[in-house]
């Protein structure tokens, strides 16, 4: 997974002001499954106080899960199961719930929340980044996690970068991704824009610092952790927060509700609440490369800046 720069709008993956991570990398899996799961619609969703969604989906034993086919968080393996951190988190959350069984809905990353509205799937379950613009059209449950920056560099890191102010004192030549937020993150701490080298993705930014070509790339801590495991050349630095309008900054991802089911959104977090105590949380996420600095304590309300989206 690599971290997308990702401007506003309609796209519900874009967003305005601090720029996100979230977008497609892997492509669509497996969309013939979406005519299966996806082609007809749910229930139109109750004006009852709270909405009724999780007595509709007690009663009919399912729940359909929007995902992106992105990787860790939620795709469709080469075995056709739906898996990443997210569908694994539902499965036993709504289990809990009296829901045994989750069935995916597989659309591009822009469509999720588009989707969730029209009533074509009952909750977006693709770790999903929360922030203010998202908050307005949906209601999020608080975070399951948390993502930091790590940068990717020669082994010993010989030029002590650990952070993008240190990027640009140091001058060293920095590289990072197509469309990262990171991009925005150098530049933020005055590296120019122009000079940063801009490669496909994480494995060929560890390709351009394992070379020489560069002394460093970053991503996200989730995704250059994975990707320097078998390199005898490099290593990662230890996560940290970027910043952003002066302030560190961190994302999280959550799953997300149409806002008229705040009951099922409630629930869900009570039963959040009580795997992130007893640390079964981290064991779910765990098999997909999330460890203990993603786990996090931070609520949906934070992250909406305070706004009626958390």
């Amino acid at each position: 997974m690599a971290p997308p720069l990702e401007h506003v709008e309609t796209h519900v993956g874009h967003r305005s002001g601090t720029p996100t991570r979230r977008s497609l990398l892997a492509g669509v899996a497996a969309l013939g499954a979406l005519g299966a799961a996806g082609c007809s619609r749910v229930a139109t969703a109750s004006t009852e106080e709270g909405g009724e969604l999780l007595d509709r989906l007690r009663a009919a034993g399912v729940v359909r899960l929007g995902i992106a086919g992105e990787i860790p968080f939620g795709y469709i393996d080469k075995n056709g199961e739906l898996t990443g951190e997210a569908p694994e988190l539902a499965k036993v959350i709504f289990k809990r719930l009296g829901v045994d069984r989750v069935q995916p809905v597989p659309t591009e990353f822009g469509s999720l929340i588009p989707g969730l509205n029209s009533q074509q799937f009952d909750v977006v379950a693709a770790g999903m980044y929360v922030n203010p613009e998202r908050c307005e059209q949906v209601i999020f449950s608080d975070p399951d996690y948390q993502m930091l920056d790590s940068f990717i560099v020669r082994k010993g890191n010989p030029m002590g970068l650990r952070s993008y102010k240190d990027v640009v004192e140091k001058k060293a030549k920095f590289a990072t991704g197509a469309g990262y937020a990171e991009i925005q993150y150098a530049v933020e701490a005055g590296y120019e824009e122009g000079d940063i080298l801009i490669v496909p993705d994480q494995v060929a930014g560890l390709n351009a610092v394992e070379a020489g070509r560069v002394d460093v790339f970053a991503g996200t801590a989730l995704t250059t952790r994975e990707v320097v495991k078998k390199s005898a050349k490099a290593e990662v630095t230890e996560p940290f927060k970027p910043i952003v309008g002066g302030e560190p900054h961190v994302d999280g991802g959550a799953f997300a509700f149409r806002r008229t089911e705040t009951r099922i959104r409630d629930a869900f977090n009570v039963e959040l609440h009580k795997l992130k105590k007893s640390g079964e949380l981290l064991r779910i996420l765990k098999p997909f490369g999330f460890t203990e600095a993603e786990m996090t304590d931070l609520t949906a309300k934070e992250l909406c800046g305070g706004g009626t989206g958390g």
